[in-house]
């Protein structure tokens, strides 16, 4: 069995050996690029530069022997670059004003205050106290209940989607990047560029603001849907058709429907304004690439809405959060079991991980592994990204627990 039959043998929901494992396959399983020289040492391998590949959440980009020290079985090709094999040409070196010697792509992007503070594109600012770089209000505005709601011009909106569908240029670059990864690798193929259905429930104007939206202008939301899958399946079905047999799982959204204790909106404006939007794309994918698996990113206490999910067409869910929102994993698997695939919740991330000893952090893997993957329907990774604190022995020990469980 090799790593992507593992992969889609869980996926399948068949019981294998070992639970598959994944680091960095999208920019929520990852680990932050200020720990990732610390787990590099500690697994015995060669100092690098890591490439950072998200420079918001500052996440680096899991290089092969990473992946073969903690046996981890899937790969990327994520906004145009892959960790499948190195791509010189499309790194260039910058040390975040002395605190990471790192590559990065667009090194322009950057600007260094005199406090030390780096400002990305103008807007975003990492303080030499922090690890990621943030926006006031994360960037989402806060709603001035006075003033009326910040809605599109719903046709210059129309004109801009369509201007944006990929170019026949756009498919064949990513189709040859594609292919050049399929034959380098027996892991599974994680892919998501072009792919995106663009539509969530931080909406256009941000998770303060649209879902008050949703529930005050339905129908503006209804053509603001309807026009953005428009554009997701036009992309799809000029891109698919020529990645048949070179990818595995596709990402298709990346949301955050819950907060630590319940639902950001309700389960009626999921089911009336979403899912079914979300299943035209996701029934046009499976058409296309009936052998693909559709992935989910979905944070916090969405237990509520997993059924939904499934109805939208979704094949697997990311990160499994089920400590947000009193549920337990065994109820979060209970619930999914053998329709809803989980990729994450390998253990509590905001308690045991950083606070539980090595051994704590071990055998509560254990506990939660042998569960989740019980009939299949299970890829570990941790609660969303590993963030710098994190010493890497605890991660390790993860992966080592993972393997055993």
């Amino acid at each position: 069995m090799t790593r992507r039959d593992r992969v889609l043998a869980a996926l399948r929901f068949e019981e294998t050996p070992q639970a598959p494992r994944d680091l960095g396959a999208m920019k929520s399983t990852g680990i932050s690029a200020f720990g990732y020289p610390r787990l590099v040492e500690a697994l015995g391998l060669p100092p690098r530069r890591p490439r950072v590949h998200d420079t918001g959440q500052m996440l680096a980009l899991p290089d092969l022997d990473v992946l073969d020290a903690l046996d981890c079985d899937v790969v990327t090709i994520d906004g145009g670059v892959t960790n499948a094999f190195q791509e010189p040409e499309k790194w260039r070196a910058y040390d975040f004003g002395g605190r990471l010697p790192a590559m990065v792509q667009y090194p322009e992007a950057f600007e260094l205050e005199p406090d030390g503070t780096l400002v990305q594109w103008k807007s975003a600012r990492m303080p030499p106290t922090s690890y990621v770089f943030n926006e006031d209000h994360s960037g989402q505005p806060i709603l001035d209940l006075d003033q009326p709601l910040p809605l599109l011009d719903l046709d210059a909106h129309r004109k801009r989607l369509e201007a944006s569908v990929v170019t026949d240029e756009q498919v064949r670059t990513t189709t040859d990047l594609a292919r050049r990864v399929r034959e380098s690798t027996d892991r599974a193929v994680f892919f998501t560029d072009y792919c995106g259905s663009g539509i969530g429930i931080g909406g256009h104007s941000g998770i303060g603001i649209f879902p008050i939206i949703c529930k005050l202008e339905p129908d503006y939301v209804h053509e603001y849907h309807d026009m953005t899958i428009a554009r997701a399946i036009a992309n799809v079905r000029a891109l698919l058709p020529e990645l048949r047999g070179l990818v595995d799982i596709i990402m298709t959204t990346a949301d955050d429907w819950g907060t630590q204790n319940s639902l950001i909106a309700s389960k009626q404006t999921y089911r009336d304004l979403f899912l079914p939007y979300y299943r035209r794309l996701n029934d046009e994918i499976h058409r296309i690439l009936p052998d693909v698996r559709i992935f989910m990113h979905n944070c916090g206490a969405i237990y509520d809405i997993l059924d939904l999910i499934v109805e939208s067409g979704f094949d697997v869910l990311n990160p499994v959060q089920w400590p947000a929102g009193g549920r337990s994993y065994a109820e979060w698997k209970d619930r999914a079991r053998g329709r809803l695939a989980f990729w994450g919740g390998g253990l509590n991330t905001q308690h045991t991980l950083p606070h539980g000893t090595v051994e704590e952090v071990q055998a509560e893997v254990r506990t939660v592994v042998r569960r989740l993957r019980e009939g299949g329907g299970y890829v570990f990774n941790n609660v969303h990204n590993l963030l710098a604190e994190i010493p890497p022995e605890k991660i390790i020990a993860m992966y080592q627990a993972a393997a055993e469980a």
